[in-house]
């Protein structure tokens, strides 16, 4: 049944493109500025979407044998590239981590692009903040190790258990964040779940941390380029709303 919905979708996806593409104004906005997700005619939208993010319909198994995943994998690790701070063969060790992560937490393959960025702009497997967060994507030991350890090693200076944590971690804080807000719309969601994955919450005295939402979507904008030619509402709160609404079925 999901094989051939998926398949379906695949087909509408691929004959709309052109069309989406032609007609749709792309234009970067980001959480706390304005709505993520733009008003447009109808539903046909959520079809196109989930051609480009299988991962947000489908089981991850399913997902990752369909041709998107290895056009994220190419375009994540093009984008690493981009930036100019890391060689070939890392950026396509970290991508495919990274975007099979991603399709397992069922999280856009550009938003943990936009953290990692954010996070550690350097990409230096050893880095370790004052507050003693460690490695790719910032994780506190003494809290997640305890926690993720046993499911997911304990090294967090090693990418692979590192961007393991972060991308679980990440989804984490998104979709229980569904609960956590007024109106659940994607915008509000991925402000308050990357809010959290910053440590901004209530009593925090951390200076400026209410703007990582943004700084995370201007480096998706910025240095996302592969991924999100089309836009970043169509490469991250689009399939977060597709996301939401197959988990709340």
């Amino acid at each position: 049944m999901v094989k051939a919905l998926l398949g379906q979708l695949a087909l509408a996806g691929a004959a709309m493109s052109a069309i989406v593409v032609a007609t749709s104004t792309v234009e970067p906005v980001y959480v706390g500025r304005a709505p993520v997700v733009e008003r447009l005619v109808g539903e046909t939208w959520r079809d196109t979407t989930a051609a480009r993010a299988p991962w947000a319909v489908a089981h991850a198994e399913v997902a990752m044998r369909m041709p998107q995943f290895e056009a994220d994998r190419q375009a994540f690790a093009a984008d690493l590239r981009g930036t100019g701070r890391i060689g070939a063969a890392r950026a396509d060790s970290i991508a495919l981590v990274a975007v099979r992560e991603a399709y397992v937490q069922k999280v856009p393959p550009a938003l943990v692009f936009g953290v990692l960025l954010t996070e550690n702009a350097t990409f230096r497997s050893s880095a370790r903040s004052n507050v003693g967060a460690v490695g790719l994507m910032q994780i506190y030991p003494k809290y997640w190790v305890p926690t993720l350890g046993r499911k997911f090693g304990r090294d967090l200076r090693d990418d692979e258990t590192n961007l393991r944590y972060g991308v679980h971690i990440l989804a984490h804080y998104v979709y229980t964040s569904v609960n956590r807000v007024a109106e659940p719309t994607p915008d509000a969601v991925l402000s308050k779940g990357l809010l959290r994955y910053n440590g901004c919450v209530k009593g925090t005295n951390t200076k400026g941390c209410h703007r990582y939402p943004d700084k995370v979507l201007d480096n998706v904008e910025r240095y996302a380029k592969a991924q999100c030619g089309v836009g970043v509402a169509e490469c991250v709160a689009k399939p977060i709303q597709v996301a939401m609404e197959t988990r709340g079925r």
